[in-house]
């Protein structure tokens, strides 16, 4: 019998491409004969090497096979004015449509391919899978409530005249299901209506109206009211919306050795782990930052009181950021680390964002609001800070606080976005390590029971895979 197979498309950073191999296999935990085939495209930027993460994924998943596309370039004669270097990888990816075809025929010369599974950023690829007669279906690894503005991005245009940047400051901005935002709210990419990022998304947006589905990487019981409205066409209120599957919550298992959330260098247990062997239980607030307001984070900490891990490490985004290592001590306050020995402990590396998240001796976790790390705190029951930086992390900041009420909200120091003092951290610390943040500690707790049991056989993440690969008709 013909093997078939499921091809996944991803963006190549490994935030993009993490959440992507952990929906292959769990596909491939429904469906063990099914063949999973990863289109890697070619990174525009230097994101971080994914090298290691492939390997180990392909040594423990020989059923999950990546295909490097050939790289693309741009025409000798582009030029833009987007200052966002995600506008030079969406552009290579509209490039990709003929490497994309090429490797599905190829893929489907010996398999029956039953659907190709596009991150938003690969848009292009639907035209691709709709030539060939194969199901094209988004996967939106952020949250549902992010994906009701994403879904209404088109209305807003068309009802907005001017730019997100130029609306008054206290505009607000109104999504079925999801909490009120500020313009200021929106990520950096949709902000200039002018821009070549906001046309590119403008475009993913419109076609993922025509996809066969939307496949979401989220816990129903934490966003039952964005789930709700997608699902009753609220979000796109002139046209059907296609049929949507919460298959989450999906996080790293661990084996793909991603920095800084799962696996890690070596086979020791990591120092870090050891400390938090020896600290009480629920004590300790744990947060993973690069050098950024390092000082500011350092004494607010230390003025706290509470214990805490502090893991220090540059982010990688390359250029104009420099690396924090144990040779430049001067990043953080002049006798910290001997002022605060015994109850804080400093990372200035790597640790296994998982395996803290999941041990008992944490508490909370103070995140800059990425999708993938606030699914790992709600399976670990840890009640989060929200201090966002960039892509669409401001937005979840507003989710994760008046929809899902999982966080208390970091408030940036007076004209300087990013910026936090050290009163902030402390006075946050203090709140959700205290009584304030009793309410989020209990939900986390009951959360964490629903995120087990949607996982669990009849559980909703359950249903909705089994009616996905029912759509697919697979033998």
């Amino acid at each position: 019998m013909e093997e078939q197979a499921v091809v996944l498309y991803s963006a190549p950073a490994i935030g993009h491409l993490t959440p992507m191999v952990e929906l292959g296999k769990l596909l491939l935990t429904r469906q063990p004969s099914l063949s999973i085939h990863v289109l890697l495209p070619s990174q525009a930027y230097e994101g971080g090497s994914i090298s290691s993460y492939i390997a180990a994924v392909s040594a423990a998943h020989p059923s999950i096979t990546f295909h490097h596309l050939p790289p693309t370039s741009l025409p000798p004669d582009y030029s833009t004015t987007s200052p966002h270097l995600e506008t030079l990888a969406l552009e290579l990816l509209r490039l990709n449509n003929p490497n994309v075809h090429r490797t599905l025929v190829s893929i489907s010369e010996i398999h029956r391919v039953r659907a190709l599974v596009i991150d938003f950023f690969c848009t292009n690829a639907l035209s691709v899978a709709r030539g060939l007669g194969i199901p094209c279906y988004y996967f939106f690894s952020s949250s549902g409530n992010s994906l009701t503005a994403f879904l209404g991005l088109p209305v807003l245009h068309r009802t907005t005249a001017k730019s997100l940047k130029d609306l008054a400051t206290d505009t607000v901005l109104r999504f079925p299901g999801a909490p009120p935002l500020l313009p200021s709210d929106i990520g950096e990419l949709l902000q200039d209506r002018n821009d070549r990022a906001y046309e590119l998304l403008l475009e993913s947006a419109t076609n993922m109206l025509m996809a066969s589905g939307i496949i979401m990487n989220t816990l129903e019981k934490l966003e039952e009211e964005a789930v709700k409205a997608i699902r009753d066409g609220k979000c796109v209120p002139d046209g059907p919306t296609p049929p949507l599957y919460c298959i989450g919550p999906l996080v790293s298992s661990g084996d793909g050795g991603k920095a800084g959330s799962g696996g890690g260098p070596g086979n020791d247990k990591p120092e870090c782990l050891t400390w938090l062997d020896s600290q009480p239980r629920g004590s300790v607030v744990f947060l993973s930052f690069g050098s950024l307001g390092l000082k500011e984070i350092a004494t607010g900490l230390e003025r706290s009181g509470h214990r805490f891990l502090l893991v220090v490490r540059s982010p990688a985004t390359g250029k104009g950021h420099k690396a924090v290592s144990t040779a430049e001590p001067a990043l953080l306050p002049e006798g910290f680390l001997e002022r605060t020995a015994g109850r804080g402990f400093v990372v200035k590396s790597w640790a296994p964002q998982v395996a803290v998240l999941n041990h008992g001796a944490t508490g909370g976790f103070v995140t800059h609001c990425g999708w993938n790390s606030v699914l790992e705190a709600v399976c670990a029951g840890v009640p989060m800070i929200a201090w966002p930086l960039y892509a669409e992390q401001r937005q979840n900041r507003v989710f994760m606080v008046e929809a899902m009420r999982v966080a208390l909200p970091m408030e940036e120091a007076a004209g300087e976005e990013r910026s936090v003092s050290a009163a902030e951290v402390e006075r946050r610390v203090r709140g959700l390590m205290g009584p304030e943040g009793k309410a989020i500690r209990e939900r986390m707790q009951h959360l964490k029971q629903e995120a087990q049991a949607a996982l669990n056989p009849g559980g909703s993440a359950q249903v909705a895979l089994a009616e996905l690969v029912q759509s697919w008709n697979i033998a």
